[in-house]
């Protein structure tokens, strides 16, 4: 290994481990207001060791439409990862960009969704997939999200809206922190008809009033995934561990972690997660670029595969590509 300078941070270089395994990697994001990461920059990282054969979209407020009604603005941002796709298709990537999309809609707007949800479908028939609508709240403002508010998912407006989904065969994605956890069981068994994707392991939080207080908080994590486990339409994504809420230092780590240093990082809760969902449930995801301030692409990609490299290859194949392409339909 060697050091070397990525971004304005120095990170410990690594040759991609099992470089031939397929890998759909199902969150990322594409923008210009938090830095500019469009799809050069990320092909970029994806072409940098590991085998990324498709990757799905996730919502990120970039590219709404400037005009129009406020409600169907979001549909801009479909529309802007269409063309993203389209150009990196164009120029023969061997990744399918974007193979999936997961836009936003105001989940608030009750049935009045409907308009929404078939505008991204038409901006993006073959692609459009689904819609993320943060739902991640804590009473600490250490931590509150700052996109939503306490009890969404009992609002009348937000469950009418949530049917809508399922009358499209669209999926949601539930992004929340670790005590809301119960309140998507519930949802879930709701509308069993709405596959459910949890985004980024549950959000186990270590950040203000959390913060060295890991066992804790893993007895209430995994009580809460337990309780979605046992739920067959709900799926979860592992991966968001470089987010400075989790509670990791690599963000304000001078030389970014190794992938060996990573996995030991995220050990307990990846295998809990495996071991309650089982591979077919599960999926490795980048969280790019929100992530990359903590550990480079080829890093957090070695760290999931040194994590499973006791499973059998079947097991692999499904934890890193088959589970993220039947959950989102990709074909």
């Amino acid at each position: 290994m060697s050091v070397t300078t990525e971004g304005s941070a120095a990170s410990t270089a690594e040759t991609a481990i099992d470089p031939t395994l397929p890998i759909c990697d199902p969150h990322h994001h594409l923008w210009v207001h938090r830095g500019r990461y469009l799809a050069g920059d990320f092909l970029a990282d994806c072409a940098t060791g590991h085998n990324i054969v498709s990757t799905v979209f996730v919502a990120c407020e970039a590219m709404y439409r400037e005009s129009g009604p406020a409600e169907l603005r979001p549909v801009g941002e479909t529309e802007f990862v269409v063309g993203e796709a389209t150009s990196a298709a164009a120029a023969h990537s061997k990744t399918a960009l974007a193979a999936g999309i997961v836009g936003f809609a105001d989940l608030g707007l009750g049935a009045r969704v409907a308009e929404v949800l078939d505008a991204h479908l038409a901006a993006s028939p073959d692609r459009f997939r689904g819609i993320r609508f943060p739902l991640a709240w804590d009473p600490s403002p250490e931590v509150r999200g700052h996109h939503s508010r306490e009890g969404w998912t009992k609002d009348a407006n937000f469950r009418a809206a949530y049917a809508a989904l399922g009358a499209r065969n669209l999926s949601f994605d539930a992004w929340v922190f670790h005590p809301q956890l119960p309140e998507l069981a519930e949802l879930a068994d709701s509308f069993s008809n709405v596959t459910m994707i949890l985004n980024h392991a549950g959000g186990p939080l270590g950040h203000g009033p959390y913060q060295g207080k890991s066992d804790e908080v893993f007895a209430v994590w995994s009580a809460g995934m337990r309780m979605l486990a046992e739920r067959p339409n709900v799926y979860v994504k592992l991966g968001g561990f470089g987010m400075p809420r989790i509670g990791f230092p690599w963000s304000k780590q001078a030389v970014k972690p190794t992938s060996l240093e990573i996995a030991e990082g995220i050990r307990r809760t990846v295998n809990f997660c495996i071991e309650q969902f089982g591979p077919q449930r599960c999926m490795f995801e980048s969280n790019f670029p929100s992530d990359k301030t903590s550990f480079s692409y080829v890093n957090i990609w070695n760290a999931f595969k040194r994590l499973t490299a006791s499973h059998t290859q079947s097991e692999r194949a499904t934890l890193f590509h088959d589970t993220a392409v039947k959950a989102y339909q990709l074909g």
